[in-house]
């Protein structure tokens, strides 16, 4: 049987790894392809550059959230991780997961998901309202 490098035409690059120059001719190679990929494909976005980033939850949604007295003790809110104080309000997520008040706010004014399980929350962008639908679809 042949060894690899018989069959494939090339010689090992030694005990030590390989030469410098080996590296440098890898390092071309891999620019040059890189050119001519991003020569014959621009303005074709790669496929991470089409999902659309998550706007804000809905004013009325999070205006409306649901408020829980907190019964069981020891339980922390998954954002500050500081223990809930029994019998306080906390805001409580559809998907049930529970958070102080001024936690989850700032959180729901940057994306429409939970923190924990990032159960997603309807937004008031009609555009990425579209969009989850496609996503659904496809």
């Amino acid at each position: 049987m042949a060894s690899y490098f018989d069959e494939h035409n090339c010689q090992p690059t030694g005990n030590n790894g390989p030469e410098p120059e080996t590296l440098l001719n890898w390092a071309r190679v891999i620019m040059a392809n890189v050119r001519e990929f991003a020569e014959r494909y621009e303005g074709i976005p790669f496929p991470w550059e089409l999902e659309m980033k998550a706007p804000p939850a809905s004013k009325k949604i999070v205006e409306n959230l649901e408020k829980v007295k907190i019964e069981t003790i020891g339980t922390k809110c998954p954002v500050c991780l500081l223990p809930f104080e029994s019998g306080e309000n906390a805001s409580m997520l559809p998907c049930q997961h529970r958070f102080h008040g001024n936690c989850i706010q700032p959180w729901l004014s940057q994306t429409n998901s939970c923190p924990v399980c990032r159960y997603e929350l309807p937004t008031d962008d009609e555009k990425y309202e579209e969009y989850k639908k496609d996503k659904v679809c496809t």
